[in-house]
């Protein structure tokens, strides 16, 4: 119960910069948590879904939900009739649709990770220039009300710091799966093209 009590002390000492420092952290959460479902809903590679053989792959992947990343682009390769160059070329569109889907809101992410140091090192300097008015003004110097400058200075730093750093590894992770998602792409489209284009080595089929 005391460490309860001794944050929400924190917090009201932070004064006015802990409000945008909030903020960032609900965005933040916010991003971290849509990310973890859509990643884990609509990335995650079921066994045998980049099985080398075609045909099985194809069926996995028709099992997905269709906004699944390798549903989508499976769904390029369905029409058999379509040349070669331009069923790469619509796959090649399709990944880059799939990346920018599941890198949404990374930027935003990678802000907050600039953003949250930066509004807690205002805060420092708000809390310190209110210490330093204090010490120079005339009369005796309160030091409660010093030292409460020099907390605010203090909770406000720590907190855009606590903010950025879990941002950070949020972000890394994020990208790193999203990186692994597009080679896995990569080597079922290569598998897909690959097939097609041995397929169509007999004469009468288009190229």
């Amino acid at each position: 119960m005391n460490d309860w009590t001794n944050l929400a002390d924190a917090l009201r000492i932070g004064g006015w910069v802990i409000w945008p420092l909030s903020a960032l952290a609900v965005v933040a959460l916010a991003i971290v948590l849509d990310r973890m479902y859509t990643l884990w809903r609509f990335a995650r590679m079921p066994a045998g879904a980049l099985n080398p053989s075609t045909q099985h792959a194809a069926h996995v992947a028709a099992s997905l939900p269709r906004h699944h990343a390798l549903s989508r682009l499976s769904r390029v390769f369905e029409d058999n009739g379509v040349p070669l160059w331009r069923i790469e070329s619509r796959a090649e569109s399709q990944a880059a649709r799939i990346e920018r889907d599941m890198s949404r809101g990374l930027w935003l992410l990678e802000t907050i990770v600039t953003a949250a140091p930066l509004v807690g090192l205002l805060g420092t300097i708000v809390g310190m220039m209110h210490s330093f008015r204090l010490i120079g003004g005339d009369g005796p110097v309160n030091p409660a009300r010093v030292s409460g400058g020099v907390a605010q200075a203090l909770v406000a730093t720590a907190i855009g710091l606590v903010i950025a750093l879990v941002a950070l590894f949020a972000f890394n992770y994020f990208s790193r799966r999203v990186d692994h998602l597009m080679d896995e792409l990569e080597s079922f489209a290569n598998e897909n093209l690959g097939a097609l284009r041995l397929a169509r080595e007999q004469p009468g089929m288009p190229s």
